[in-house]
């Protein structure tokens, strides 16, 4: 049978929308494990955000993390397959994704800018994927189809070792660089051999693979690969970096190894982790229609609710620094009252206005208030917004002083550790740096309020927001005295 050019589209547009709300089982499985067994509580906390996010996501069909990614596309093509299409394959993909981040009852977050040196205009659409094509034998087209969160991607790390240097060595050292901002816990892949671009393809293509390092540890007799990603996963967690940085048991719930021949003189490796929202789907297609996707159990998901009694309850309208003082890294607070979001292309627009003695944007006022990392997804129905979790912190990082000395903030929400220079500022302000949970995003929009545009509309998702939060869940990450959470696990590593 041939092959339809308008099945190919709707199976990538189904793909797409399955994934952007729906954790596959293993994914699940191996997290509600993570849970049960942890035993820090600011970490248990957020792995249960993480498992709660996931199945109201689920049951209300949108999206798990505000990042709705990257597509990834890997496709196998068959020798034989025959076509009745007038487009390209690239073209019939494409043309798929197009649908599904525009699809009016669940549109997902357009990120993708066509030029990446200089406009960086957004495609409106999160056109082009990143696709990658393979002639085989047979009649059939399989896909693997992937929405890669940044938080996640920009952690990729490469090397080329000498043949006789350890790789445990050098991905053990690489970890904790990474910091939180790739939302664990995850699944590290790790690719080794080939050139420099054969490596970071087999390290993004085994994160597509099952989780099944518990199965792995049953075996009798494994293989040197499987005895390697066993002592990694070990070594990984047991650098207590924890769910969120926030220090814990579980980093990584598995380690993936992919390989392939490779010259003498070389040994290329790469490592790409995967986030807490990690989203793939696999599906083949013989020519009868649109590929059928997966039935979803949702018995798989643990009997589980905010504990909101432990939480602190914080007014914004009436919160001083002097209260602030009180706060502790570690503690849960909820936040009732009226933040401002911005990320990086709002801060350097803020910065340029600023330098330029123009002020801030009519109608922004930060006066007495936090600054909310994020980037969200549009409002659909009677939704006040979209998925609206936390972005990376670490890259606003230039961007803090200027904040603290200019708009009178209280301090920042986001995701990830701050840097020693941040911290400082923060410290000599008396500000506070808040962490809500990285792939916890449709939680937390339910939380707010209302939701209006106040500055930068036409850029999109960088634009700036006021909301009207109310209950919000945050942890304190860096306190107003400078004590900072995510040094908890690099001062266990000095210890040992």
């Amino acid at each position: 049978m041939k092959i339809q050019q308008k099945h190919v589209i709707e199976s990538v547009f189904n793909a797409l929308q399955y994934i952007s709300y729906y954790h596959s089982p293993d994914f699940i499985q191996a997290l509600v494990k993570a849970y049960e067994k942890e035993t820090h509580d600011s970490s248990k906390n957020a792995i249960a955000q993480i498992l709660i996010n996931s199945k109201m996501a689920a049951l209300g069909q949108r999206p798990l993390c505000q990042d709705t990614g990257i597509v990834n596309v890997f496709v196998e093509v068959g020798m034989d397959v025959t076509w009745d299409a007038e487009l390209s394959l690239d073209d019939m993909i494409n043309e798929g994704v197009r649908r599904a981040f525009t699809f009016e009852k669940n549109p997902l977050r357009a990120s993708i800018v066509k030029d990446p040196l200089f406009s960086r205009e957004n495609t409106k659409d999160n056109t082009p994927a990143v696709i990658h094509s393979k002639i085989v034998k047979g009649d059939k087209l399989s896909f693997t189809v992937a929405a890669k969160g940044c938080g996640s991607e920009n952690k990729a790390k490469f090397t080329v070792l000498n043949p006789s240097d350890n790789i445990a060595d050098w991905v053990l050292s690489m970890i904790p660089t990474m910091g939180a901002g790739w939302c664990p816990p995850g699944i590290i892949g790790i690719g080794v051999g080939g050139t420099a671009e054969k490596a970071m393809l087999m390290a993004k293509e085994c994160l597509m693979e099952p989780i099944d390092i518990a199965d792995i540890a049953q075996k009798t007799n494994p293989t040197n690969i499987e005895k390697l990603r066993l002592e990694l996963l070990e070594s990984i967690n047991n650098l207590g970096i924890g769910a969120q940085g926030l220090g814990g048991l579980t980093t990584v719930l598995d380690v993936k190894i992919k390989d392939y021949p490779t010259h003498a003189a070389s040994q290329a490796v790469a490592i790409i982790p995967n986030c807490a929202a990690t989203r793939h789907l696999h599906f083949s297609m013989d020519g009868t229609g649109a590929a059928k996707l997966p039935e979803v159990d949702m018995s798989i998901y643990p009997d589980l609710e905010m504990d909101y009694s432990q939480y602190k309850h914080v007014d914004l309208k009436s919160l001083t620094r002097e209260q602030m003082n009180d706060w502790k890294i570690g503690d849960t607070l909820l936040l009732t009252g009226t933040i401002i979001t911005g990320r990086d292309a709002a801060h350097a627009r803020l910065k340029k206005m600023l330098d330029n003695g123009e002020g801030l944007p009519k109608g922004v006022n930060f006066d007495n208030k936090f600054i909310y990392y994020v980037g969200p997804v549009d409002a659909v129905g009677d939704e006040v917004i979209g998925p609206a979790g936390p972005t990376t912190a670490t890259r606003m990082d230039k961007y803090t002083d200027m904040m603290l000395e200019n708009t009178n903030i209280l301090g920042m929400i986001g995701k990830a550790e701050r840097g020693d220079k941040t911290v400082q500022s923060i410290k000599e302000h008396k500000a506070s740096y808040l962490i809500a949970v990285g792939g916890a995003a449709y939680l937390i929009s339910k939380s707010i309020k209302k939701a209006k545009k106040i500055a930068f509309e036409e850029m999109g998702m960088e634009a700036m927001y006021e909301f009207e939060v109310n209950n919000m869940p945050v942890t304190v990450a860096v306190d107003s005295q400078g004590e900072n959470i995510h040094d908890v696990f690099k001062n266990l590593q000095t210890l040992k």
